[in-house]
């Protein structure tokens, strides 16, 4: 399948623009025809056209299968993530493969999610909805001079409650997969970071030592989120190079009145 840079689906500026990666040409017109009634979607039949098309525009997100001839989609991921033009960029992996190393491996590589073949047009819509939008906001707001929170937490109801609770005041990003906060604090650098203790994959404890290794971050704010809060939790945060703790479940109040208390300070 051939690519055309000028041949997107639909002529609306505001509509996301995806790739979608698939060597299977069957594949690849039967999502371009699912989705183009909401989006602009760009085919790819392998990782040289997509990085041909990602020379022309700047896609919302990208939709990627993982077994491939020549390179595999955990190599095209890689590639991306290492490259500061596209390391911001939502991926997707949508494929066959559903054994737990495979997922694993994607979300470990910096997937914003990992979605298993075959997924109907609702659900499919409803994941790049959730990641390409937050994504463009982000880069909408990144001249805003607004403090930025991250928070982390693999529970999307306790993210959607703090950022709406925190965004009138703060650029607020989250992420619910911890594998992937170091990815993202290499591109961002917020003013505070509230983090979750109980998270599958990497649990706050072991990711907090590991922000604090990172360039710039020794002294960044970072509260500990948790629904158990045991005096030796709150003395293993502390001696880890936490600035304080949060029990959940917490008022709103308690949030508005920490952030504003550790912002101001750092």
């Amino acid at each position: 399948m051939d690519y055309d840079a000028e041949s997107g689906t639909g002529s609306d500026k505001e509509r996301l623009k995806i790739i979608y990666v698939d060597d299977v040409s069957s594949s690849l017109l039967t999502l371009k025809r699912r989705l183009s009634g909401h989006y602009d979607v760009y085919p790819a039949e392998s990782s040289e056209i997509m990085f041909k098309i990602l020379s022309k525009i700047k896609p919302d997100i990208i939709l990627l299968d993982i077994n491939m001839p020549n390179v595999n989609g955990y190599e095209v991921m890689e590639t991306l993530k290492a490259d500061n033009r596209y390391a911001d960029i939502p991926v997707i992996f949508i494929t066959g493969n559903h054994d737990r190393k495979s997922v694993i491996r994607g979300l470990t590589l910096g997937a914003a999610d990992y979605l298993i073949k075959p997924i109907g047009t609702a659900n499919l819509i409803e994941y790049i909805e959730k990641h390409a939008t937050g994504s463009k906001c982000e880069r909408e707001n990144e001249e805003d001079t607004k403090p930025r929170i991250l928070v982390v937490d693999d529970v999307v109801s306790v993210l959607k409650t703090i950022q709406k609770t925190l965004c009138r005041k703060y650029i607020v990003h989250t992420i619910s997969r911890p594998e992937s906060v170091l990815d993202f604090l290499k591109l961002r650098k917020p003013d505070l970071i509230f983090l979750d203790y109980l998270m599958p994959v990497r649990n706050g404890f072991e990711l907090l030592p590991m922000i604090r290794e990172l360039p710039g971050y020794k002294d960044t704010p970072i509260i500990m989120l948790t629904s158990e809060g045991t005096v030796s939790q709150v003395r293993e945060a502390i001696s880890l190079g936490a600035c304080d703790f949060i029990v959940k479940p917490f008022k709103e109040n308690e949030l508005i009145e920490k952030a504003a208390r550790h912002i101001k300070c750092g």
